[in-house]
């Protein structure tokens, strides 16, 4: 007889939150895991004098840079968890 796994779909939401000033952009992420810890993140973007003034495209940099730390972080994290039950060192790759 076939066993049948069962799947169950898990979501998580991460919240951005963006400042800025005529040249830099400041971004902050914060993710809620459903263990009820969080995992937070900050990312920066600096636009150069002769640039042209784009918002969009600072929050785009800004995020991204905040998101890439907070994947880091997050990879971080499972490995201290997976470090702390098999009382082994674990070694994250690295993208």
């Amino acid at each position: 007889m076939m066993e049948t796994k069962t799947r169950t779909a898990v979501g998580w939401h991460v919240e951005m939150e963006f400042e800025e000033d005529d040249h830099r952009t400041r971004a902050a992420a914060l993710l809620r895991l459903p263990d009820g810890s969080e995992v937070r993140a900050h990312g920066y973007a600096s636009r150069h004098p002769s640039d042209s003034n784009q918002p969009r495209v600072g929050e785009e940099v800004a995020g991204a840079r905040a998101l890439n730390e907070l994947a880091m972080r997050l990879l971080t994290k499972a490995h201290d968890e997976i470090d702390e039950a098999s009382g082994r060192t674990s070694h994250p790759l690295r993208a």
